[in-house]
């Protein structure tokens, strides 16, 4: 496996963990306040933590997948992880934002 392999692994286990973090928060608001807006965020983190979770699933257990993705040309490898990082630092912000 590729470094970029590695490093794409590695930020979709932090977002489904973040996710899981956020997705407590905002389900906790909903019970407590019952308003649309908790409910809206927390629909978006249960789409999001399913997304993650099928990615990290496909990109680690799935046997055909993994060859698949390890044998990507230099720059698609280079894409997802860009991609994959991006939304781990706009997960990070979400966190900060509702932790403070």
């Amino acid at each position: 496996m590729t470094v970029w392999a590695d490093v794409t692994r590695a930020a979709m286990a932090l977002n489904v963990v973040a996710l899981l973090a956020l997705c407590g928060v905002w389900a906790r608001n909903y019970r407590q306040i019952q308003s649309k807006h908790a409910l809206g965020l927390l629909v978006f983190g249960l789409l999001l933590l399913g997304e993650n979770a099928l990615g990290l699933y496909y990109f680690v257990m799935h046997a055909k997948l993994t060859a698949w993705f390890s044998g990507l040309p230099s720059i698609s490898a280079t894409a997802m992880m860009a991609l994959r990082l991006l939304e781990t630092a706009a997960i990070a912000f979400l966190l900060w934002v509702t932790w403070d």
